[in-house]
């Protein structure tokens, strides 16, 4: 037998799944672990206990584990100094404030069904699915299911939900939201009148929703060409009632639609897709003078003539002409003739409402209707609530379909250095040109990878947008190389894949933990966090994970500050809490109690019979059972401040120690560990393979323990069930081969 030192210099690629306990080759299993469990991976490649989840409130909602979510949190953040926290929870809102001097957080305004009804669609089933974007004083929340609602910031610590609601024209007119086609090309619609209320509209087929007792589409706009005609009931499939909002009138798509014919008072009309069949009564508006036939002689009133075909027929002037000529500038026609030129507004309770939205060259963007999955309106430059397409001028509004082989169901919409959009089958982009801005004339969306998003909000990090893949197992990172001229989307958790098979949120955390690093954070339906950190200029990125003695629930970061809500047992059941992971805390869900004459009095935070840990000044003083509401520390201590809550214990868990000799490596082999000497920086009592470590106060230094035993894959373990610091920055283990 020998001794071999077996050095273990950092834990920068985290903790690996079991898979890679044969990669003894690479690089990875020198950097890495098998369990890294309530330790934060530094920078510098050691690892150190995480903080504690203060208990900063208490929900009061009774736990449904059918529901993903029962309060989802969402950023707002107004400025530098104003930052909130949103809890969407079912048919209610909660919105917490970061106070701008003492950093505390706090309640600042409740928001329920009851005081605002019509504004809170929120439904608990759906919350996981909901997207959000803010801009300045309004945080939006969209879902297919409801109109996006705004969340409005009326002072430092009042809101109001309201409907986001389209501009109008100054003579309220015409309403400027997006509409669509729904109907197949050759489906026409015709008006009893021009103008007028309770107007019959028909189709030539079936298009009208008929659903029992009040239809879909009540309440509804149609445009017929530039005419808003709002449906008031509907009769039949082919048949409704509706207000038409002015005049019905086509503007001839062609300059100069007239063709006079010299001595003759008949004159062609090209007219796209008429839809005449003649003897019509149409009115002629803003014609100009053609052929020696002035203006009069054109406008008012005239009858449809010779329908010559789909796109041209004749009427009889009130002039002959004295030359063949084409003219009669931009030329309108009054009519409730049957047309195909007709759509209907893209979002209501029959068609659906935006899936995902965001903010982009400052453009509103809007993405997928139930009806409509694939779909991206782009409101005009500047006027987020106004999508008219005008003329296609630089400023107007764009309209893109993800058109291609599959139907890109999209969930997510990222502003990076392009518009990244994340769909359920595939991950897309919408290009930013150099030096120029995305305008109709060179708007496009391009597939770029076939993976599909998850419903888990993207975030980006270390210069690439990671994303959860459809299915929920793999992490992603969608980024731009410029070799390829393309995105491509790189899987980052391929060794760590255990950890993620059930996320259900994500958020990015810069400067956490006291540290330079970022970190990218996960909530799973397994009650864990699961942390993630890159850097890719050094080529590392880690994984670890979090646990605590309730469930994690979810988890949200405002600048280097994380909070998460957690489900803890407080002796009556579950309930769920809000918190900040912060080192002035040694516990989760805990709170400083004042001491009086050693009692401290918890009464509404734990329920008698609990089990709770008590923290004094970095010293532990031990498990203690609530008692009358009660917590008695009077054989330690009388006077002071503690902390009680909930301990967990901090692991770290080395791969197998492999050695390779003259003869070839020893995996496999039994080895046996003799030594290992750690590497601790202001570190209290811990535990290596169960063998205590002795260390009664802060320490920092190299410490040797001595291990016994022999096994085919032994590992080094250190362990750490007091609440107290601990920081690992490597250790050198005495492998016997």
């Amino acid at each position: 037998m020998q001794k071999i030192r077996v050095p273990v210099n950092n834990f920068s690629f985290g903790e690996v799944s079991e898979s890679t306990l044969m990669r003894t080759d690479t690089p990875i299993y020198q950097s890495s672990a098998q369990r890294i469990e309530n330790m934060v991976i530094l920078s510098e490649g050691g690892v150190k206990r995480r903080p504690g989840l203060n208990r900063i409130y208490d929900f009061s909602i009774t736990r449904d584990t059918t529901k993903t979510f029962q309060s989802r949190l969402v950023p707002f953040i107004f400025d530098a100094e104003e930052r909130y926290i949103v809890s969407i929870e079912n048919a209610q809102l909660r919105v917490f404030i970061i106070d701008p001097t003492t950093g505390a957080l706090s309640l600042t305004s409740t928001i329920t069904q009851d005081t605002n009804a019509a504004a809170l669609p929120f439904d608990d089933d759906y919350i996981h699915e909901y997207t959000y974007a803010h801009y300045g004083d309004v945080l939006f929340i969209a879902h297919p299911l409801f109109m996006p609602r705004q969340l409005v910031r009326t002072s430092l610590t009042t809101f109001e939900v309201t409907p986001m609601t389209f501009d109008e024209r100054n003579d309220s007119a015409l309403t400027y939201q997006p509409y669509s086609v729904f109907h197949a090309s050759d489906v026409t619609l015709s008006a009893s009148a021009t103008t007028g209320t309770g107007v019959t509209l028909t189709t030539s087929a079936d298009y009208f929703d008929t659903t029992s007792p009040n239809s879909l589409h009540e309440g509804v706009i149609l445009r017929y060409h530039d005419t808003e005609v709002q449906i008031t009931s509907v009769t039949n499939a082919t048949t409704a009632t509706a207000d038409i909002n002015g005049t019905l009138r086509q503007r001839l798509e062609i300059l100069n639609p007239f063709r006079t014919i010299d001595g003759d008072a008949t004159v062609e009309v090209t007219h796209i897709n008429h839809g005449f069949a003649g003897g019509e009564s149409i009115t002629f508006e803003e014609a100009s003078a053609v052929g020696g036939i002035n203006a009069a002689s054109l406008n008012g009133a005239r009858t449809v003539g010779t329908i010559i075909d789909e796109n041209t027929y004749t009427f009889e002037a009130g002039a002959t002409a004295n030359t063949a000529e084409d003219g009669g500038g931009y030329v309108k026609v009054v009519t409730s003739a049957a047309t195909t030129v007709w759509s209907e507004q893209s979002f209501s309770a029959l068609r659906g409402y935006p899936q995902a939205l965001a903010f982009h060259e400052n453009r509103l963007v809007l993405a997928a209707s139930i009806a409509q999955p694939d779909a991206l309106w782009f409101s005009k430059t500047g006027s987020f609530y106004n999508f008219d397409v005008g003329t296609a001028a630089d400023a107007d509004s764009i309209n893109l379909i993800a058109a291609n082989s599959d139907v890109h169901d999209i969930r997510y919409l990222r502003s990076s250095r392009d518009l990244q959009v994340f769909s359920a089958s595939s991950e897309l982009y919408v290009p930013t040109y150099l030096n120029q801005a995305i305008t109709p004339s060179n708007a496009q969306i391009r597939t770029q990878t076939p993976y599909g998003t998850e419903f888990v909000e993207p975030h980006s990090l270390d210069g690439a947008t990671l994303f959860i893949q459809r299915g929920g197992k793999v992490a992603r990172e969608f980024i731009y190389t410029d070799q390829e001229d393309a995105y491509s989307s790189v899987a980052v958790s391929t060794i760590a894949s255990h950890l993620l098979g059930d996320a259900t949120s994500q958020t990015v955390c810069h400067g956490a933990f006291d540290t330079p690093e970022s970190y990218a954070i996960f909530a799973t339906s397994s009650s864990k966090l699961v942390l993630f950190s890159s850097n890719r200029a050094e080529k590392r990125a880690g994984w670890c994970r979090f646990t605590c003695s309730g469930d994690f629930y979810d988890v949200i970061a405002i600048d280097d500050r994380l909070f998460a809500s957690a489900w803890i047992d407080t002796g009556s059941g579950k309930e769920l809490i809000l918190g900040e992971f912060d080192y002035d805390y040694s516990l989760d869900c805990s709170k400083i109690y004042t001491l009086s004459s050693g009692i401290a009095t918890v009464t509404g935070d734990f329920t008698d019979g609990t089990e709770v840990a008590v923290v004094k000044d970095n010293e532990y003083l031990g498990l203690f059972t609530v008692a009358s509401g009660q917590v008695d520390v009077s054989a330690l201590y009388t006077t002071g401040d503690v902390e009680i809550g909930f301990a967990f214990t901090a692991t770290l868990t080395s791969n197998p120690m492999d050695a390779t000799i003259s003869n070839g490596p020893r995996t496999g082999d039994y080895r046996g560990l003799s030594t290992v000497v750690l590497d601790l920086v202001g570190t209290y009592d811990a535990k290596v393979n169960t063998r205590p470590t002795l260390i009664s106060s802060s320490f920092t230094g190299k410490k040797e323990v001595r291990l016994l035993g022999f096994d085919r894959d032994p590992q080094v373990s250190i362990t750490q069930a007091k609440p107290l610091p601990i920081q690992v920055n490597g250790f050198v283990a005495e492998v016997i081969i």
